[in-house]
């Protein structure tokens, strides 16, 4: 027996393969490590933290609930109740079943591109956008048709995209407004789009709406529009980005057939608790918002009257084009404590910076050593 134990030990058989459409996989990661203590503006995060009430009602946390699976009376309707109150409040009334719970946006992505999506089905997008569509698009074996913006400018590819819809495309992924380019898109060419393509799922990632009100909710009646999905955060404005929670948003089947596709108690009681409370101090999140927009005009000025290379539209971000290599400028300024997103190697935006909007402060900071960075020959 121990003979036979020592034989199989020396074999090095290779682990056994995953499906086909895992292994052509490449994993979607980011350089998430050693980002503490920095000014943070590389992945477009609010970059003051979470309201007074979000943290004392973390510390107020019963430490032996920690014990208990989670539980999520209450956030639906919580979530609901802030969009009604809201100024542009909602086109109809939602219930909790329109309300899909998500680990963040990224699982909602995820659940979206597994239950829809199939081999040989297409996903329909446009270029550059949120990297995280293709890989989800790949681990189900789908093609991903990725239209290009239109230069100048970045305009969204209206004409282009809605040739492709009749071809009727599973999926259609907007991201509005656009990560990386800020592109915007009206609530009505969004339902102009999904109504021309009632066969395939519209879903718009609106995790950046609060930024230039770019929402199609409170334009849709999800009973007219049943083919669309609007996927909402608490981690760009309410900074909740390490706790993880996002919701879907759409028709009640919709909803349920995402969820069929996620555990049951995906979300943790601490996000949970975090969202309840972020979502009952909107004025918190509206403060937030007022001072990025300030910031981003105070820094806009300033790169224009230096005629630096830039494009701003929509989001708590714009795009910055150095002087010198995109990924050098990236790394002196991590070593001054400023972190910045190189896009070097992507379409369109090559060469470029993304640089994420947080306060005044923190702008004015990035403004002198970027400048002091970037005069270097």
């Amino acid at each position: 027996m121990l003979k036979g134990l020592k034989q199989l030990e020396l074999v090095a058989n290779p682990p056994p393969d995953a499906r086909p459409e895992v292994e052509r996989l490449k994993a979607y990661s980011a350089p998430l490590e050693g980002r503490r203590n920095l000014l943070r503006l590389d992945f477009n995060e609010n970059t003051l933290g979470p309201s007074p009430k979000v943290a004392e009602a973390i510390r107020a946390f019963p430490a032996e609930q920690i014990a208990i699976y989670p539980e999520y009376d209450g956030l639906r309707e919580a979530l609901i109740a802030n969009l009604e109150s809201s100024p542009a409040g909602l086109a109809c009334a939602l219930t909790t079943a329109h309300v899909g719970v998500f680990n963040g946006v990224d699982a909602a992505i995820h659940a979206v591109i597994h239950a829809y999506g199939s081999a040989g089905d297409t996903l329909l997008t446009t270029s550059p956008t949120f990297g995280y569509y293709g890989p989800c698009a790949g681990m189900q074996g789908m093609a991903i048709e990725a239209v290009p913006h239109e230069l100048p400018g970045f305009v969204f590819p209206m004409e282009a995209i809605g040739a492709a819809l009749l071809r009727t495309p599973r999926i259609l992924m907007l991201c509005n407004p656009n990560n990386p380019t800020g592109t915007r898109l009206p609530a009505a060419q969004v339902l102009e789009l999904a109504a021309a393509a009632p066969q395939t799922l519209v879903v718009v990632d609106e995790l950046y709406e609060a930024f230039t009100g770019d929402s199609v909710l409170p334009s849709i009646d999800f009973r007219a529009v049943p083919n669309l999905l609007v996927l909402r955060s608490l981690a760009k404005t309410a900074g909740l980005a390490g706790l993880r929670i996002g919701f879907a948003l759409g028709h009640p089947e919709v909803v349920d057939r995402v969820g069929r596709v996620t555990g049951p108690y995906d979300v943790n009681s601490l996000a949970v608790t975090a969202a309840m409370a972020a979502l009952g101090d909107q004025p918190y999140i509206d403060a937030y918002v007022a001072e990025v927009l300030r910031a981003r005009h105070w820094l806009v000025t300033e790169m224009t009257r230096e005629r630096a290379s830039c494009h701003v539209a929509g989001g708590n971000y714009l795009l910055l084009w150095p002087r010198r290599s995109s990924e050098t400028v990236e790394a002196e300024l991590r070593a001054a404590g400023i972190l910045v997103r190189s896009m070097a190697g992507k379409p369109q935006i090559d060469g470029s910076l993304r640089i994420s909007i947080g306060t005044t402060e923190q702008m004015q900071l990035f403004w002198q050593a970027y400048q002091a960075i970037d005069s270097e020959p």
